[in-house]
């Protein structure tokens, strides 16, 4: 029976201390990946984003790994306790679930009909206001340990994995360097205090050949009853405020073990049209960075079902790989395109392209365009081409079983884990290399309610151009026309904190509150209107504004747009997690 082990990834370590390459180009270990939406945030994005699946005795954890530079300076550590058993992922999946659960703020706008005079109205008339383990290796008789030996070693998609086992962190470190991976010195106490706890460590590299187009999800797979997210290693090149996003997948809300966990202060969010949550994430540095969350702490972004996954483009059973074990070259496009895997449409100008990410790395490999051609030209007829056809590239049974293993089969699993499990969690959190002195651990609760990602806020313009923000939690905020959200830290009369609530949670039962500002915040606020002349009080009582009379309700559905001219306003916030791991407990 296999041991529980612990899985971890480096974060922006892979470039910074164990890719190939130089030091500078840290920054290349991480790409630029949308969560989507109509209004995507331009955040500049790097690490990995980790999915959580339990299953019975298991987990499985699947990796997105983001990556920009040249092919041969990829490289990765991963400590483990034990071997798992390792397989390439969905990245439509990934893909899907980053865009299916993405906290989304919404502001429907509704203007006071200013035809008629109200004098009932009360609002100001000046405008007045102000303006984030395996078993020891044994030693030779000298007391010398052995050097680390290959444990295992195997080709998972793209991927040359190698498993090492036991020797010193400087014999590791030392075989790291002569198999071109990048070290920093900093790493070797680290990895050292992995090896004394029986950890193996399995380094990850692209195959010879392969590009960095060819990079996929990684799965692994292994017995374990709890994810934790390790961040020891993670942090000797960490940046200030790192952001971490885990997914989890099972039947029931996931949380927090032994971190706390966050509900942040909304009124802080910006909410104008201008600004729409643009410090979404200085709001969550600075609440997880509250007293009693000590920098250690998560937000939960989305929890409820898993419907939310979008499943379409995971899986098709007209998907079918041993067909082009014999197939005409000439038909490679044809068949494909039968299948929903590939689109060629000229006529109109949308031009020849797979419809799955992975596709085109593989026919990158078993049918290149030839010289002086075009995708468009080539893919759409080639038949017209096949005397340019490069055959000595071409390998039926190897394309068949690349496009079995890294489209066919993972979207097969993804689309039977959203089938098996009910239930997603998305948390999030930032933290710095001085708070990763604790490894995150997490379980379930079936107690807890569901959290939405979508936040939903009214602005009512007032016939003197203010506004009026109802949030989500019914609270109103008074804005003069034209000024910018509040600074609620600047003026000591309404200065409030970033964290509503601190909670420890447990794997049953309510939140335990640890720190609830509900009440000073409500005082803040209060003085905040004050000062602008506004009260608080119910909007428009005898008149259809599309709110109730206490303001919107707090999932926004009460909210509606009455100027179809001006709309409503999205912004998706983005992210992505650096760093995961899981491990069993230890009792």
């Amino acid at each position: 029976m296999k041991r529980g082990f612990l899985v971890c990834s480096l974060g922006s370590l892979v470039a910074a201390t164990m890719a190939m390459g130089t030091p500078q180009t840290a920054e290349a270990c991480g790409g630029t990946f949308c969560d989507g939406g109509p209004t995507p945030m331009p955040v500049d994005q790097s690490g990995e984003n980790i999915l959580f699946v339990r299953d019975g005795d298991f987990m499985e954890a699947h990796i997105q790994i983001q990556y920009e530079g040249e092919a041969e300076r990829f490289g990765w550590v991963i400590p483990l306790q034990s071997l798992p058993e390792f397989s390439v992922g969905s990245e439509v999946l990934m893909q899907n679930m980053l865009s299916g659960t993405v906290p989304n703020y919404l502001v429907n706008t509704t203007p006071d009909d200013c035809s008629v005079s109200n004098e009932n109205d009360d609002f100001p008339s000046d405008g007045a206001g102000t303006s984030g383990a395996a078993e020891d290796g044994g030693q030779d008789p000298g007391g010398e340990p052995p050097p680390p030996q290959v444990v295992a070693q195997e080709t998972v998609g793209a991927y040359e994995i190698t498993v090492l086992e036991g020797g010193t962190a400087e014999q590791v470190n030392e075989w790291l360097v002569e198999n071109d991976y990048q070290t920093d010195p900093a790493a070797v106490e680290i990895l050292q205090a992995y090896l004394d706890e029986g950890h193996l460590f399995g380094a990850v590299k692209l195959t010879g050949g392969s590009d960095v187009d060819e990079i996929h999800p990684i799965v692994l797979r292994f017995q374990s009853d709890e994810p934790c997210i390790p961040l020891r290693l993670t942090r000797i090149a960490a940046v200030e405020d790192m952001e971490i996003r885990s997914f989890f997948l099972g039947s029931s809300r996931t949380v927090p073990r032994n971190y706390r966990h966050v509900e942040i202060n909304q009124v802080k969010i910006d909410w104008t049209p201008a600004g729409l949550a643009s410090n979404y994430k200085d709001i969550i540095s600075q609440a997880v960075d509250a007293p009693m969350a000590g920098g250690r702490a998560f937000v939960t972004e989305y929890a409820g079902t898993s419907d939310t996954v979008g499943r379409g483009n995971l899986f098709s059973e007209s998907w079918n790989s041993t067909v082009f074990e014999n197939l005409e070259l000439t038909s490679i496009i044809d068949e494909l395109t039968s299948q929903g895997l590939f689109f060629c449409d000229l006529d109109f100008g949308n031009g020849c392209q797979p419809t799955h990410p992975l596709v085109q790395p593989i026919l990158d490999e078993f049918l290149p365009i030839p010289a002086g051609l075009d995708a468009d030209t080539f893919y759409g007829c080639l038949s017209c081409y096949e005397d340019q056809i490069d055959e000595m590239a071409w390998d039926g049974l190897r394309f068949s079983a690349a496009l079995e293993e890294r489209v066919v089969a993972p979207g097969q699993h993804a689309l039977s884990l959203l089938d098996d499990n009910s239930y997603l969690t998305r948390m999030y959190t930032t933290i710095s290399p001085g708070e990763m002195t604790e490894d995150p651990m997490f379980h379930e609760n079936a107690e807890l309610a569901e959290v939405t990602n979508a936040q939903v806020a009214t602005q009512r313009i007032l016939c003197n151009g203010d506004s009026v923000y109802v949030l989500p939690d019914g609270r109103q905020v008074y804005l003069p026309a034209g000024a910018p959200w509040p600074d609620f830290d600047g003026e000591p009369a309404w200065s409030m904190p970033s964290d509503e609530q601190v909670q420890e949670v447990m794997s049953s039962g309510a939140p335990i509150l640890l720190t609830d500002n509900t009440a000073s915040i409500d005082s803040a606020l209060a003085a905040y209107n004050a000062a602008q002349g506004w009260e608080g009080g119910p909007i428009d009582e005898g008149e259809d504004t599309g709110l109730e009379a206490d303001g919107a309700d707090s999932s926004g559905c009460g909210c509606r747009n009455t100027n179809e001219s001006m709309g409503g306003m999205m912004l998706m916030l983005l992210g992505l997690g650096m760093g995961f791991a899981s491990r069993r407990r230890r009792d």
